[in-house]
């Protein structure tokens, strides 16, 4: 994939372009988890050569910044988990329920009415540009189990591991064919772990390692605190982080640098390559390459370089492309800082 110490890469989305989504609309809601189709500027029957359009230019930026292991910047999704979830067979989308998010207030969510059952591929076909358009290593990213457990209403299995087991052995599927069609790395993302941590201590773990069963290729796991416009005031702890040590996940991908994060929580995961968030999407200002650098230092204190990656702390989506952009080159010129030091 890469050989490169300290390697850079992206959590998942990049940003969207104003002639393609309503950004204002984006901005003014949760993360959507059911469909919100108005949020496309562009005609049903053009979307897709739209979408496509947008996808090249967020490649061509990430390329560009000098970013080692890149993604389809999530451009054809409208959040990072609803395009999946939703293509579910068991989910009733007419119906949509209501349960309180993160924030506390209600957000509607998928309904769970049937056994949960993917039918056909969701995210292939977004690999399969993404490889046919770099030459860089690739990431395709896709909502964990657990996550969508915890943003679902579930009126068919009555048990909560249940249900996630089953999200899981659809991920399942799509993870295998999401390799098979060129992946160097699928990354689970699963910010509720964090937000649900005594529920995670029960099963987390365990809906991970289904998710992931037989993958083969490089796998990842994302946590975080919520995207950065909309959770100012993060912890600089997580209440669920050393568990995930136990997980088959190759690497464990963090946010870091907007709550500050003591770099000493990243020991427990050692035996982990550990993707650092070292970006601060909350402020508005490109960083240089310094602080970048300072933030890698950080993190390098409790591992060896060769168990630490640079990204971001999450997604981009919510950023402009000029402040996104900027950032993901100081990302790049950063590590090469701290590479050049590393090398004597």
């Amino acid at each position: 994939m890469t050989n490169k110490i300290l390697p850079t890469t992206v959590v998942g989305s990049y940003v969207q372009p104003d002639w393609l989504v309503d950004r204002h609309m984006l901005k003014s809601m949760v993360p959507p988890r059911v469909r919100t189709r108005d949020i496309w500027k562009i005609p049903p029957d053009q979307l897709k050569d739209a979408q496509d359009a947008a996808t090249l230019t967020a490649i061509h930026d990430m390329e560009r910044a000098g970013i080692d292991i890149i993604t389809d910047g999530e451009i054809r999704r409208e959040s990072y988990s609803n395009l999946f979830a939703t293509a579910l067979d068991g989910i009733d989308l007419d119906n949509p329920a209501e349960v309180p998010g993160r924030s506390g207030k209600l957000i509607t969510v998928p309904r769970i009415t049937g056994p949960i059952r993917r039918t056909n591929a969701v995210e292939v076909r977004d690999v399969e540009f993404l490889r046919a358009n770099t030459d860089r290593a690739i990431k395709i990213t896709m909502p964990g189990p657990f996550t969508m457990t915890q943003t679902a209403v579930d009126d068919h299995y009555g048990d909560d591991e249940a249900c996630a087991m089953a999200f899981a052995a659809a991920v399942n599927e799509e993870v295998r064919d999401l390799f098979a069609a060129g992946a160097d790395v699928v990354q689970l993302d699963e910010p509720w772990m964090q937000a649900k941590p005594d529920k995670a201590k029960r099963y987390a773990v365990r809906v991970i390692d289904r998710a992931l069963e037989g993958a083969s290729g490089t796998t990842a796991v994302h946590m975080c605190f919520g995207y950065a416009h909309a959770v100012k005031n993060k912890p600089s702890g997580y209440s669920f982080l050393p568990e995930l040590a136990a997980c088959s996940a190759d690497q464990i991908s963090i946010e870091a640098a907007q709550p500050g994060l003591d770099t000493a929580a990243l020991e427990p995961l050692s035996g982990k390559t550990i993707i650092v968030g070292v970006l601060d999407l909350a402020d508005g200002n490109v960083e240089t390459a310094e602080v970048v650098a300072d933030r890698i230092r950080a993190a390098l204190e409790f591992l060896p370089a060769e168990k630490i990656m640079v990204a971001p702390d999450c997604g981009m989506k919510y950023l402009s492309r000029a402040i996104a952009f900027g950032k993901l080159k100081a990302l790049a010129d950063g590590a090469a800082l701290v590479r050049r030091e590393l090398a004597g």
